[in-house]
């Protein structure tokens, strides 16, 4: 399945169905008169979000999405049928904007949860509305009012808790596949994941967490450079950010400044996240290189750091027991 993030589609409510003239003329009613019936209602455009759904490709080949028109009014008063609402099925975390003036008609993140985006036309009043002791015989009617009509800009932000970021080939993928039963694509090479990936990893107390693996960030991301900028969108719902750095790499206090200053160029309050920092792959390293570069980071950064393994199964028992306090607080 194609993953779809982003899509811009133009949507139209259904246009008011048309009053008519019409008149009573039956033989055993003496007073006849005026009988002509309103129009029934466009149909409306709903968004309804869907918590089986992942991605925006059902909209990334509709142009135009309309709902039903309502119909004409009927001799003998009888009003048209209303238009059919028009729902349509989004992923939970769907952002509703418009694509003009940016303005946010809605967020869905509740399964089931919907938004009105589009209200249907009036319909038309038939000629019984216009009778009056002045016009006993009225031949005046209106025509339905067209539908709201609007371009929007659906984004697709991802539920999750927690966000793993890093540079490519650092380990976020066999991390979260360790932690969960995700099954992403694992290779010895950058930029493997293409797309972000969802896992589940449970809690002691048996709840479940969303950890979600967000591809390889590289110097320029937010400006759009790489795969990055495509999916930074994803972790402005996280809770936590896990930053996970390769130790083998030839630098690895650079990588982390790296990730840091595209978080802090993204905006969005990324900077501000509670995050903790990991180093992994410790097995391709000595005991004596691991003190050596916990002292470097100390000394440049400040902080301790926490060494693991997700190939070897290293260290990720302590991980989660820091994840768990860090969402806690």
């Amino acid at each position: 399945m194609q993953f779809i993030d982003q899509a811009i589609i133009k949507v139209r409510a259904g246009r008011g169905g048309d009053g008519i003239v019409a008149f009573r003329r039956e033989k055993y009613v003496p007073a006849g008169g005026p009988s002509g019936g309103d129009g029934g209602n466009g149909g409306k455009v709903i968004f309804q979000a869907d918590s089986n759904l992942q991605t925006l490709l059902d909209f990334k080949f509709k142009q135009l999405i309309v709902a039903e028109d309502g119909r004409r009014g009927g001799p003998n008063k009888c009003s048209g049928a209303s238009g059919t609402d028009l729902v349509l099925k989004v992923p939970c975390g769907t952002e509703v904007k418009d694509a003009h003036s940016g303005i946010i008609f809605g967020d869905l993140k509740i399964n089931g949860e919907k938004l009105i985006v589009a209200f249907g036309g009036i319909g038309g009043l038939g000629n019984a509305h216009y009778l009056s002791n002045r016009n006993r015989a009225p031949e005046k009617f209106t025509e339905g009012k067209d539908g709201e009509e609007w371009l929007l800009n659906l984004e697709l932000k991802l539920l999750a808790e927690v966000g793993i970021i890093g540079l490519p080939n650092a380990g976020k993928s066999t991390l979260i596949s360790v932690l969960s039963s995700a099954k992403p694509k694992i290779a010895d090479y950058p930029f493997t994941t293409l797309i972000p990936n969802l896992g589940v990893v449970r809690k002691p107390s048996g709840d479940g967490t969303v950890f979600a693996d967000i591809p390889g960030l590289i110097a320029g991301a937010a400006q759009g450079v790489g795969l990055g900028h495509e999916f930074l969108r994803h972790i402005e719902r996280t809770k936590l950010l896990i930053h996970i750095v390769d130790a083998s790499s030839l630098d690895p206090v650079r990588d982390i400044q790296v990730v840091e200053k595209e978080l802090l160029a993204y905006q969005h309050g990324l900077i501000d996240r509670p995050r903790i920092l990991v180093l992994n792959k410790k097995e391709l390293l000595n005991q004596k290189a691991l003190s050596k570069l916990n002292e470097n980071f100390k000394r440049e950064i400040g902080i301790d750091v926490l060494f693991i393994s997700a190939a070897m199964n290293e260290g990720l028992e302590l991980l989660l027991q820091k994840i768990w306090q860090k969402l806690e607080t």
